[in-house]
């Protein structure tokens, strides 16, 4: 794991560091070729430049988003702005199911909008897969 995400987890309470670190794990295990970093504060995952998920801290859960979690046709995720992430937000370890995650994760691998380039786009997004 990334020393960098790992020093994030252990900055979380007990609970929510299990959780993190269950995410991290996982999503280490499932993305093996991503490129993984703290990215405006928070654990983040990268496919060929492009966010794909993330998870973060809030005031009373970890949320975790799929940056195109929109198009995964999952109902467990909550649509999340104006673009096309969604979410799940957990507040216990026992919350995180492993089978769906990895389901997740490899919808992320699978749909992917354009992340990378929206600023160059002004704002819109084109689907990549």
């Amino acid at each position: 794991m990334n020393p960098d995400i790992t020093a994030y987890n252990s900055k979380q309470t007990p609970e929510d560091k299990a959780i993190c670190d269950k995410l991290a794990e996982t999503i280490d295990s499932v993305l093996k070729e991503a490129e993984n970093k703290i990215w405006h504060a928070h654990p983040v995952w990268f496919l060929d430049g492009n966010p794909v998920v993330g998870y973060s801290k809030l005031k009373n859960c970890i949320r975790l988003l799929f940056w195109s979690g929109q198009s995964f046709d999952e109902e467990k995720l909550v649509n999340e702005g104006s673009f096309k992430a969604a979410e799940i937000r957990y507040t216990s370890v026992d919350q995180v199911k492993v089978t769906e995650l990895k389901r997740w994760l490899k919808k992320s691998r699978d749909i992917q909008w354009d992340y990378k380039n929206i600023v160059k786009r002004k704002g819109k997004l084109e689907r990549l897969k």
